[in-house]
């Protein structure tokens, strides 16, 4: 009797304990489960800290008032990413979109004088054309282009002169801001790379 009980033990041990497959399953299936969160950790590590990867440009929009006027600018936002801009990405000396794709666009619901100009209510493409030393900065009556291909110098309402500013910070995508100067002035303000240019105006 003794030794059927021995027998009977032995292989149950053997059945429990000398099954390498089911060994081996248990401990893959707790090798994955100990596994899982740091996987899920660092796929949220990679996401969360991931840089702008966007290769194309932004469709991007700046508003701003000074008393009863809105400034409203329409543009796509190009990114610097590692690339030369000035002289490079943006040929020097050329008509520019001041931004990307189409012709970027600028609109008032009162007039404005920029320089010596009054410039009535309405809407204009921004263009520019950058300099080493200065830009010249257009508004045009032809908003609605793709890039340049249709310029027109005739159709300038107005064009101005800027001396452009560097910046220690480095702007990584292309920026308009409407600046509060008083009650009756401001500046439309284009930041981009370590390039700062103004517009300014005045309420008429």
């Amino acid at each position: 009797m003794k030794k059927q009980i021995v027998l009977v033990w032995a292989v149950v041990a053997c059945l429990v304990g000398c099954n390498p497959k089911k060994t081996s399953e248990n401990n893959s299936l707790k090798d994955s489960i100990a596994a899982a969160p740091e996987k899920e950790e660092a796929a949220t590590i990679q996401v969360q800290y991931k840089p702008d990867s966007i290769k194309g440009s932004i469709k991007s929009q700046a508003i701003g008032k000074i008393g009863d006027v809105e400034i409203k600018i329409s543009y796509y936002s190009p990114a610097v990413r590692g690339r030369i801009i000035w002289g490079g990405l943006v040929p020097f000396d050329k008509v520019w979109v001041t931004g990307a794709h189409s012709s970027t666009s600028i609109e008032f619901n009162r007039d404005l004088v920029i320089g010596d100009k009054t410039v009535p209510a309405g809407k204009y493409a921004f263009f520019s054309i950058p300099g080493k030393e200065d830009w010249t900065i257009i508004l045009n009556k032809n908003w609605r282009q793709h890039l340049t291909d249709r310029y027109d110098e005739k159709e300038d309402v107005v064009r101005i002169k800027v001396k452009p500013e560097t910046e220690d910070k480095n702007q990584e995508r292309l920026r308009y801001v409407v600046e509060v100067d008083s009650s009756t002035a401001g500046e439309i303000v284009v930041y981009w790379e370590k390039l700062e240019v103004s517009l300014g105006f005045k309420l008429k």
